[in-house]
């Protein structure tokens, strides 16, 4: 010990540094080490001492070869973190005497240069990326933040010591100063001690953070005005208003019944729904189906289907389609008033008009048409010819007389009805005119009484022509407010390139577990209330936010991590025959389903399956599980077993292992492994038809840029398929019980959902060691089909 503390002395430690160095025997031995193969007359200084130090720990006393390479790098200067220092060293750990300097360099990020220009534009992304995240959770998101920052691929041998001025001023930048909303309050005494006496402590302090607060209190959301606060030009229709809605929140999801809804729906229907329920008011499902060349009876069914599946129930189920009589008589109206009149401008004379160039960029001049001054009778009488079917789609509009003069483009004359020979699925043959959205949408909001309608920030330059058509037509008007989208990167949304993918077979149908539709969503087996919570965490902003798939399904996996019971389950198995167990040996095993799921009880039998890649023949010693030399632990199995012989077919392949049940010595595994066992009594194993690995669907963060389409950032592996995996025989228990719910969840948040049972996407189990599963809704008595939802934490 004196030699030791001799040594570590002379090269500079502090005393407090060597007794502390010298209390690890194992790092002790190693730095004792690396000192000795180092150069004699190397004066060591603060730094290179303290990384050789760093490497010591990383090898605990383990001689590994060519580990002068690494004290050459720190000594000439070439390794100046810690970083690179376990980089190196993981390099010379796994190569061995094959090392060489010019490959550890390069692994190791010697002689990389990040500027300092790199970094600021690289934090810069990523807080512009996060905006949304950030301004809504603002100060207390920065350590987290800066942690991410620090894992970021591109700025791994960048100064650290960078980080935080620049991160500090641009999130100054972003929100300002400090203020009130910053401040950490302490809990009263008494409210502190009660709330402590309420439940479970535990349970209380296990809390998610998304099941505390809500994101209908602050941001976008919690400065909303109150209901009847909005500006009318006609105040005295804000009394029948107030009549109506008795000071409730009234608001709707009004989606266009032409494709199937998406992830970023997901989000408009919380807002929408969410808002109105969080206080206690009523909001529609209202379909706007203005266009029935588009649409399609399966559309509104399934769009139903998805908001009943996110736990909302409509006050009502509208239609726009309800008021077709009445916004006809407001479009005479118009025309009357000479705010509308008839146009037979073509789409390109129109786009003219509107000071549209020939390369589609605005900033030409702009003009009136032809048709803007003709007489109100004129008008109204080839308005009256276009609902009587005089004209064919293209010959005839009706256009709004707004201000071309407007920098506002919505202001350019907007179309308020065209022609369109299509029965519509409701009226039929009826109507030969329809009107268009944005003459429909305010008109309907008003006669619905809307007190706060809701959309994203692409419609923000419609609220100027929103509120001008209320005002010229004499009704209540009321107040559009718009917030961010929610946007997936690494997929597409697209229901044209939706439609492509499904067309040329590349997915199973829109529904397919790997596209981003809210059908695919809940086919993978993502519960709702994990969409809501993730939403929640998320906030709502005016800013769009940007979220990356791998964020998204780390949020679905916390809370499957609470929800989901766990089963052992074998992907690929192989079976393992116990040579010195009888025929019908049996002994029973308790196993967990979860904490909170209770216990369940498994045989152990003669014959057992384990996962193929559990076992191998020729492992290092990294390699913690089955090898013709090494034995290995089955879980919850009061002894291991260890190989005696490998059966394989004419291929060469593993096909069975012969194995002894070491119950006559007590050893510890350097690992335990799921497996599942062979026994008749039991109908054990379950086979399983199909287990389809849903990987990401596309190679790329952006697909749609890719130079030659997106379908060429297909990911080829998108979707494996496994025909021969096999579960415990309690996975008919985990049918029976599914959906299983988390009291402490239920009770703590107002985004659980209680979920239909009898749907085959609610049976879902954690396949221990493999990865989170549902049943596909292709399964039937005879035959499983199984998904995986997301896959483990790395």
């Amino acid at each position: 010990m004196e030699e030791l503390a001799l040594q570590f002395s002379a090269i500079g430690f502090e005393e407090p540094k060597v007794k502390e160095i010298i209390k690890n025997k194992k790092v002790s031995a190693s730095l004792s080490s690396l000192i000795n193969q180092s150069p004699k007359d190397y004066q060591w200084n603060k730094v290179t001492r303290t990384l050789l130090h760093s490497l010591a720990s990383s090898t605990k006393g383990t001689e590994y070869p060519k580990m002068d390479l690494i004290i050459n790098g720190i000594i000439n200067g070439d390794l100046k973190t810690n970083l690179q220092v376990d980089a190196a060293f993981q390099y010379v750990k796994t190569k061995g005497e094959d090392a060489s300097v010019e490959e550890m360099n390069k692994i190791s990020g010697v002689g990389v240069v990040v500027t300092e220009q790199e970094v600021r534009g690289t934090i810069v992304k990523f807080i512009n990326d996060n905006k949304g995240e950030i301004e809504t959770s603002r100060y207390k998101i920065v350590p987290k933040l800066f942690a991410e920052i620090r894992n970021l691929p591109n700025l791994k041998w960048a100064n650290t010591s960078l980080f935080k001025p620049i991160i500090d001023e641009e999130i100054l930048k972003l929100l300002g100063p400090k203020d009130e909303r910053d401040l950490v309050k302490p809990k009263r005494g008494k409210e502190s001690k009660a709330s402590n006496n309420k439940g479970n402590k535990k349970n209380d302090t296990n809390q998610s953070e998304s099941t505390k607060r809500s994101m209908f209190t602050e941001g976008f959301l919690g400065d909303l005005h109150k209901v009847g606060e909005n500006p009318q030009a006609y105040p005295e229709l804000l009394k029948d208003h107030l009549a109506f809605t008795e000071g409730k929140v009234h608001t709707r999801f009004p989606p266009e019944p032409n494709g199937y809804l998406h992830i970023g729906h997901s989000k408009a229907i919380m807002v929408n729904f969410g808002y109105a329920k969080h206080f206690g008011g009523k909001c529609y499902l209202r379909f706007d189906d203005t266009n029935p060349e588009a649409e399609a009876p399966e559309y509104f069914e399934s769009i139903k289907r998805m908001v009943s599946w996110l736990g909302f129930k409509p006050w009502k189920i509208t239609y726009s389609s309800d008021y077709f009589d009445k916004l006809y008589d407001l479009a005479e109206f118009l025309i009357k008033s000479d705010k509308g009149y008839i146009c037979h401008c073509t789409a390109e004379e129109i786009k003219r008009g509107r000071g549209i160039k020939e390369d589609g960029t605005p900033g030409g001049e702009r003009s009136a048409c032809a048709h803007r001054s003709r007489p109100i009778e004129e008008s109204l009488a080839e308005f009256r010819k276009m609902k009587d079917g005089f004209y064919e789609p293209g010959k005839a509009i009706l256009r709004m007389k707004q201000d071309l003069q407007s920098p506002n483009p919505q202001m350019w004359d907007l179309i308020a009805y065209r022609v369109l020979n299509a029965p519509h699925p409701r009226t039929g043959d009826k109507w030969r005119i329809y009107p268009t959205y944005d003459f429909t949408h305010c008109l309907v909001d008003s006669f619905e009484n809307i007190t706060h309608s809701l959309c994203t920030t692409e419609f923000y330059l419609s609220r100027e022509s929103y509120e001008w058509l209320c005002d010229q037509v004499h009704v209540f008007r009321p107040a559009q407010r718009e917030y961010g989208r929610l946007n997936i990167t690494g997929t597409i949304l697209s229901k044209r390139k939706i439609a492509k993918l499904v067309e040329l077979h590349h997915v199973r149908g829109w529904d397919d577990p790997r596209l981003f539709t809210l059908e695919a969503i809940r086919r993978r087996g993502v519960p709702p209330g994990a969409i809501l919570s993730f939403i929640n965490t998320l906030g709502v902003t005016t800013s769009d936010t940007n979220i990356q798939v791998a964020r998204f399904e780390t949020a679905v996996r916390k809370y499957l991590e609470e929800t989901t019971p766990r089963l052992m389950f074998i992907l690929d198995p192989i079976e393992i025959i116990v040579d010195n167990l009888a025929e019908d040996y049996e002994e029973i095993v308790s196993i967990p389903y979860s904490k909170k799921f209770g216990d369940r009880t498994v045989p152990f039998t003669k014959r057992i399956y384990i996962e193929r890649k559990d076992f191998d023949e020729s492992a290092d010693e990294e390699f913690y599980r089955l090898t013709p030399n090494q034995s290995v632990g089955l879980i919850r199995v009061p002894h291991t077993i260890s190989v005696n012989k490998v059966i394989k077919d004419d291929a060469g392949k593993v096909i069975s292992i012969h194995v002894n049940y070491n119950n006559d010595k007590k050893d510890k595994p350097k690992t335990y492994i799921q497996w599942v066992p062979v026994s008749k009594k039991y109908n054990s194993p379950v086979n399983v038809k199909e287990t389809r690995i849903y990987n990401p669907l596309f190679n790329s963060e952006n697909p749609s840029t890719h130079p030659e389409g997106f379908l060429n950032d297909i990911n080829p592996n998108s979707e494996e398929v496994y025909e021969n995996s096999i579960i415990e025989h309690n996975f008919f228990e985990v049918i029976k019980n599914s959906p299983y719910e988390n009291e402490d969840l239920k009770k703590g948040s107002e985004f659980y959902v209680e979920e239909n049972p009898n749907t085959k996407e609610v049976c879902r189990f954690q396949g221990m060691r493999v990865g989170y599963f549902t049943m596909d809704k292709e399964s039937s008595d005879n035959e499983i089909i199984l998904n995986r939802i997301v896959g483990l934490k790395n």
